[in-house]
C-alpha cells in the first residue's frame, strides 16, 4: 500500500506540475492596454474635425465665388460634426474630463469657456444644417447666412481645439492616476464601438475623405504652395 500510495502521489504531483506549467504563460501575460491613450484618442478626433474645417473653408470659397457646389457638402459635413464630434467627442469631454478639472479646481476658466463653446457650436451646426439644402442655395440671403455660420464655426473651433490639445489634455496626467488614465482610454473605446460599431473612427475618416474627393481636395499635395522641385 505504501508503495502504491507513493506512486499515486508522484503521479498527482506530476500532473499538478504540468497544469501549473501550462498555466504559467497565461498567468505571466500582462493584460492588453487600450489601443490608444485618452489624449491620443481625443486628438485624432480633432484631426478629423480639422479635415471638416478644410472642407468648410473650400465650400465657403466656392459658395462666395459663385462656383458649382452641392448643398450636400455642407449637410454631410454638418451631420458628421453633429453625430461624431458634438454627440460623442464633446460628450466624452463634458462627462469625463471637465468634471475632473472642476473637482481638482484646475484650469477652471478654460473649462468654462470650452463648455460655452460646445454649446455655441451646437447652435451654429443647427443653423448650418437648416440652411444646407438646395432650396436655401437658391436664395442669396440664405447663402450669405450659411457662409457666415460656417465661418463662425471655423473661427471658434481652430483655437478651441488648439487649447485642448496644448493645455487641457496634457494637464490630465496631473489630476488622474495612471490606472484611471488607462481606464478612461478603455471607456472611450467602448463607447465609440457602441455608438459607431467596430472601426468607428476609421469609418468617419472615410466619410470625410469622400467629401474631400468630391471637392478635389483629398490629395494633400494640393495644399503645397509651390512645387518641391522649385524649393
Amino acid at each position: 500500500m505504501g508503495a502504491k500510495t507513493t506512486r499515486r502521489e508522484i503521479l498527482l504531483a506530476t500532473m499538478g506540475a504540468g497544469l501549473v506549467a501550462g498555466a504559467a504563460p497565461s498567468a505571466r501575460k500582462k493584460p492588453a492596454g487600450p489601443e490608444v491613450t485618452p489624449a491620443e484618442d481625443l486628438m485624432r478626433e480633432h484631426g478629423l474635425l480639422n479635415r471638416i474645417l478644410l472642407v468648410y473653408e473650400e465650400g465657403v470659397r466656392r459658395l462666395e465665388a459663385g462656383q458649382s457646389l452641392s448643398a450636400s457638402v455642407f449637410s454631410s459635413s454638418a451631420e458628421i460634426v453633429r453625430s461624431f464630434i458634438e454627440e460623442y467627442h464633446e460628450k466624452l469631454e463634458e462627462e469625463n474630463l471637465f468634471p475632473r478639472f472642476e473637482k481638482a479646481k484646475r484650469l477652471l476658466d478654460l473649462v468654462a469657456v470650452l463648455r460655452q463653446q460646445h454649446h455655441a457650436g451646437r447652435l451654429v451646426t443647427a443653423n448650418i444644417q437648416k440652411l444646407a439644402n438646395p432650396a436655401s442655395f437658391a436664395k442669396a440671403s440664405d447663402r450669405s447666412s450659411l457662409a457666415a455660420s460656417v465661418r463662425q464655426f471655423i473661427r471658434m473651433y481652430r483655437p478651441h481645439e488648439a487649447r485642448e490639445d496644448t493645455i487641457l489634455f496634457p494637464a490630465l496626467h496631473e489630476i488622474v492616476t495612471a490606472k484611471e488614465y488607462e481606464e478612461l482610454g478603455d471607456a472611450f473605446e467602448d463607447r465609440e464601438h457602441r455608438l459607431f460599431g467596430a472601426s468607428g473612427f476609421e469609418k468617419m475618416v472615410e466619410r470625410v475623405a469622400g467629401i474631400e474627393r468630391e471637392l478635389g481636395i483629398y490629395d494633400l499635395a494640393v495644399f503645397t504652395p509651390w512645387s518641391p522641385s522649385r524649393v
